[in-house]
């Protein structure tokens, strides 16, 4: 099973919208000790999950799915460029399904990650594409 090899520690930044990686952390995809995995470095500045207000009290923009939402906005924003260990460049569909199961293995509700999941694959694009 896929797994996070640290636990997820951030500042809040000045904005009160987004969050700073105090310490990086590692999703490996697949299995605990899997050659694929994404790095995120200590720095990267997540908004978690981009839920519009309206259905934040469905879903918040934080929750066990926090470190899938890194994760997922992580590939988002360096999608244009290669991994930098992995040495992977993953596709929007690859990023989406990743997201979906580093959710499941965070420990989120199947019927909540299905919903963020669908969400992500209907109106992804529109940040995918800037």
């Amino acid at each position: 099973m896929s797994s996070f090899t640290s636990p997820l520690i951030v500042s809040p930044m000045s904005d009160g919208r987004r969050w700073k990686l105090c310490r990086e952390f590692t999703y490996h995809i697949g299995s605990k000790n899997s050659q694929d995995y994404i790095h995120v470095p200590a720095g990267f500045i997540t908004d978690f999950a981009s839920v519009p207000w309206i259905f934040r009290m469905i879903i918040p923009k934080r929750g066990k799915y926090g470190k899938a939402a890194v994760v997922h906005d992580y590939l988002y924003q360096y999608h244009k460029q290669v991994h930098m260990l992995s040495g992977v460049i993953y596709t929007r569909e690859q990023a989406d399904q990743i997201f979906y199961q580093a959710m499941i293995v965070s420990g989120t509700k199947k019927w909540k990650a299905k919903v963020m999941y669908l969400a992500v694959r209907w109106f992804g694009w529109l940040v995918w594409n800037k």
